[in-house]
């Protein structure tokens, strides 16, 4: 029996450049990711991406594009991670580091995908393309995967 914990997930994209953060502690450290993480009690999905973009980059949003939503799960582990991946093309506000995240921007020819989970590689072009995305990942450790699915929808 599985349980789910909800999470999300912003990537800024301003061609020809993405801005990623390096995760300087906790979950995934050592890895280039968009910003996100868990929604808290009495917020919406959306808020708590907000949120967490702001508390990871400094950065503000009025809008984000939901993009896609990815279920994780990890051999071992009884909790799927559903994660809500939005994309934000306009912001407010300069990156900053913070406890949490280094944000630095790449220009999209160059994503450090060596350096990133291993799933990003194959859902992030879709993301560049604005095209709408469900995946599940099941990973072995944090740097193996053992199956994926991944389909191009309408909507999320």
């Amino acid at each position: 029996m599985f349980t789910s914990k909800l999470l999300t997930l912003v990537l800024v994209v301003q061609p020809p450049r993405i801005l990623l953060g390096m995760k300087k502690r906790g979950f995934g450290v050592g890895l280039w990711n968009g910003f996100g993480g868990k929604v808290q009690t009495g917020e919406t999905i959306e808020e708590a991406a907000k949120r967490e973009l702001w508390e990871e980059s400094g950065l503000t949003v009025k809008t984000l594009e939901k993009i896609g939503e990815i279920k994780f799960e990890f051999v071992g582990s009884t909790e799927l991670l559903d994660v809500h991946v939005f994309r934000a093309d306009n912001f407010t506000g300069e990156p900053t580091e913070s406890d949490e995240m280094r944000p630095q921007w790449f220009d999209l020819e160059k994503i450090p995908f060596d350096g990133m989970w291993p799933d990003d590689i194959y859902w992030l072009p879709l993301l560049l393309q604005k095209k709408k995305f469900l995946g599940y990942f099941k990973f072995e450790d944090h740097d193996k995967i053992l199956n994926y699915t991944l389909e191009e929808v309408e909507d999320v």
